[in-house]
């Protein structure tokens, strides 16, 4: 699984591949790729480091689980392809977005172009049985996910986290917010959205902070 990972990132997390917990989710996903429907494909699981290179990460957007139902997953916290109907919390997000930028809500749900501008869309489990929300939770991914988020933290500076729920926000403590930003609000769900996500203004704040510290902005 490690020769899916792009080569920088893997260099970055080499220390993870010869952990017991790595070699026994190798195990499990791979055992649940040959014996029911799993979400995303296998060669798009480390898309999100695929498209968004270690050092030119600007921005970090914590997800929970994979979308789990067909053509929905492509290996982005909240994006779904081309064509797909747009989920209800990123509809939600480009609600903010256009009241936060001015910029209108997008047509497509697909989230290539932020994270080829430096934003890493990550879920923290990685993988999900078709039909079954959080069914590979207890595989070991999170372990691997906090990892990147830890070396992001150690390794960079003015990366902005942007934690949205109850649940991004667990990850708070791998953050170090003297050297970063952290936003948090609640989930863009809509049973949460309305209780602080829309209104949080993160768009125009993560601009913002970048600009201050001569990053260039997301075009998002």
């Amino acid at each position: 699984m490690k020769e899916l990972i792009s080569k920088d990132w893997q260099k970055i997390l080499e220390d993870e591949f010869s952990m017991k917990y790595w070699l026994q989710l190798e195990k499990k996903v791979d055992g649940a790729y040959k014996n029911s429907s799993v979400f995303p494909t296998r060669e798009n699981i480390f898309n999100a480091l695929a498209l968004c290179p270690f050092d030119k990460v600007r921005v970090v957007i914590l997800g929970q689980d994979p979308y789990h139902g067909e053509r929905q997953a492509h290996g982005l916290a909240f994006s779904v392809p081309d064509g797909e109907k747009i989920p209800p919390s990123l509809r939600n997000i480009f609600k903010e977005l256009e009241s936060d930028t001015g910029k209108p809500i997008p047509s497509s749900g697909n989230l290539e172009n932020w994270a080829s501008s430096g934003v890493l869309l990550l879920n923290s489990t990685l993988t999900v049985e078709q039909g079954k929300a959080g069914s590979h939770q207890k595989f070991g991914w999170e372990k691997f996910t906090d990892a990147v988020i830890q070396e992001l933290s150690n390794r960079r500076k003015n990366v902005v986290f942007l934690l949205w729920g109850a649940f991004a926000e667990q990850k708070e403590s791998l953050i170090d917010s003297s050297k970063h930003l952290i936003l948090k609000s609640t989930h863009p769900s809509p049973l949460s959205a309305y209780r602080g996500f829309l209104g949080s203004r993160h768009f125009s704040q993560a601009n913002t902070y970048l600009e201050k510290h001569s990053i260039p902005k997301i075009p998002w």
